[in-house]
C-alpha cells in the first residue's frame, strides 16, 4: 500500500498531464477549450484515478464532452503511464464536478437572502419604537429616586 504523499503526487502528475493531453495531444472537437480538469484522486493502492472536470456550457456540450473523454479515456492513460513511469498505470474515471452547480446555487440562497434583507430593511424604515428608545433605566434618574421614596413610605407604615 502506497503512502499518502505518492498517491497525492501521482494525483497531482495525473490532473497535469490529462490536462496537457486534453489541450495539445487531442483533436476530438468535443474536447474543445471548454473542457477544464479541477482535481483528481488516487486510491491508496495507485490502481484507480478519479479525475473530476467541468465544461464550460449547456448541458448538450457536457454531454459531448463526456462522451469525448470516454472515447479518449485510452489515449490519456498512456500518456499518464508515460509521465507516470510507475509499475501499473492506474485506471482513469472520469467525473462531472459539481462545484459549478453547488456554487451557483449558494449564489442563488445568497441572493434570497439579500433581498429578504432588503425588505425587512425597508419595512423597518419608518417604524418607531414599540416604547421608550432606552428601556432601560439609568443610575440616578428620576424614576429611581421615586422608587426609592416610595420603598420608605411602605417601611414606615408597616412600622
Amino acid at each position: 500500500m502506497a503512502d499518502n504523499a505518492r498517491a497525492k503526487r501521482l494525483a497531482d502528475l495525473i490532473r497535469e498531464v490529462v490536462a496537457q493531453k486534453l489541450q495539445r495531444g487531442i483533436k476530438d472537437p468535443r474536447l474543445g477549450t471548454n473542457v477544464t480538469i479541477t482535481d483528481t484522486r488516487v486510491t491508496g493502492d495507485l490502481r484507480e484515478a478519479t479525475v473530476f472536470y467541468t465544461v464550460y456550457g449547456d448541458d448538450e456540450e457536457r454531454a459531448a464532452a463526456a462522451a469525448g473523454l470516454e472515447s479518449a479515456k485510452g489515449v490519456l492513460r498512456s500518456a499518464v503511464g508515460a509521465a507516470a513511469g510507475v509499475k501499473f498505470t492506474p485506471t482513469l474515471t472520469f467525473v462531472a464536478d459539481a462545484l459549478p452547480d453547488t456554487a451557483k446555487t449558494i449564489e442563488d440562497l445568497l441572493d434570497k437572502a439579500r433581498a429578504s434583507d432588503a425588505k425587512v430593511r425597508e419595512v423597518s424604515a419608518g417604524a418607531a419604537f414599540a416604547g421608550e428608545a432606552d428601556p432601560y433605566k439609568k443610575p440616578g434618574s428620576d424614576d429611581e429616586t421615586d422608587i426609592a421614596a416610595d420603598a420608605d413610605e411602605t417601611d414606615d407604615a408597616t412600622e
